[in-house]
């Protein structure tokens, strides 16, 4: 039987769709949480929680947004690439630049012998790809392209800005109920508390402790989302599904000890690194079959 094709152009708005409905979905729990807890504490109250930690979890945000690449460079321990040792590497982003109309970008190499990358940074004038050793010397040219295609395709797309955007709304919702459980300690156990505004405490308490979890995971549905859509990114660039296809298939059967990688900075990564459950990838078959249908 004859396997459907699928456009890449599909793919990429499909999953972008859905990745704007997973944000939505973020955004309705930040209204139901702020709601209730407006019920349960008097207005200025609740307002104050909300200022508070949308200040704080802003300019944290802010601070690792614009520095998200030295971040992720120094954690992994990366160095910039010469060209003159990595011409390979160099000559790759070159022509995916002009297929892309991406600037280029600057160039690292990380020291471990798994095949993976990232790209980082705050736009496409400010972005940085960095490779891991392994994925140099294991990839051939076409893989390897397909590789630096998908991290063109995250900076292509504003993937760090917009993940920062969903950081900072989850960010808003784990401050919001830490805030409102702890305030609960010092919360007096007056007449009015108890026959006023029990039901919505009650109410605020489940809220406060399921939502930070729920939202988790609803950010790694969007992570996975954004990993589809570099993929499909990757086959407009480079007009090859096999090279991203075989990248993909070699990982799959490498079998290299961890490197100590921060967890924070997993998701930046062409696989993910730990290979676990609750990932911020999709599994490396579901993209591999996804890719066959291009």
């Amino acid at each position: 039987m004859e396997k459907t094709r699928v456009d890449f152009r599909d793919q990429i708005a499909k999953n972008k769709w859905k990745s704007f409905f997973l944000m939505f979905v973020i955004f309705i729990v930040i209204i139901l949480l702020g709601y209730v807890i407006s019920f349960a504490y008097t207005p200025d109250i609740f307002f104050s929680i909300m200022i508070l930690s949308t200040i704080i979890s802003i300019t944290y945000l802010l601070i690792t947004y614009y520095n998200s690449d030295k971040i992720a460079l120094f954690s992994v321990g990366a160095k910039e690439a010469e060209k003159d040792k990595y011409k390979l590497y160099y000559d790759v982003v070159e022509s995916l630049t002009l297929a892309s109309g991406l600037p280029m970008p600057k160039l690292y190499v990380m020291p471990s012998e798994q095949i993976n990358a990232f790209a980082s940074g705050r736009n496409p004038n400010h972005s940085i790809i960095c490779v891991t050793k392994g994925a140099l010397d294991k990839l051939d040219r076409r893989e390897l392209e397909g590789v630096v295609a998908h991290e063109m395709g995250h900076i292509g797309s504003y993937d760090i800005k917009y993940m920062t955007l969903v950081a900072v709304m989850v960010g808003i919702i784990s401050i919001i109920s830490q805030i409102f459980l702890r305030s609960l300690l010092f919360r007096s156990s007056s007449k009015d508390n108890k026959n006023g505004n029990a039901i919505f405490m009650i109410i605020g308490v489940i809220l406060a402790i399921l939502a930070p979890i729920f939202v988790y995971f609803v950010q790694l549905a969007i992570s996975r989302k954004r990993e589809f859509s570099a993929d499909a990114s990757a086959v407009k660039f480079t007009r090859y599904p096999p090279g991203l296809i075989g990248a993909l298939e070699k990982i799959q059967k490498e079998n290299v000890p961890e490197k100590k990688i921060n967890k924070a900075v997993a998701q930046l990564f062409f696989a993910n690194p730990f290979k676990e459950l609750g990932s911020t990838h999709p599994s490396l078959q579901k993209r591999i079959e996804v890719l066959k249908k291009m």
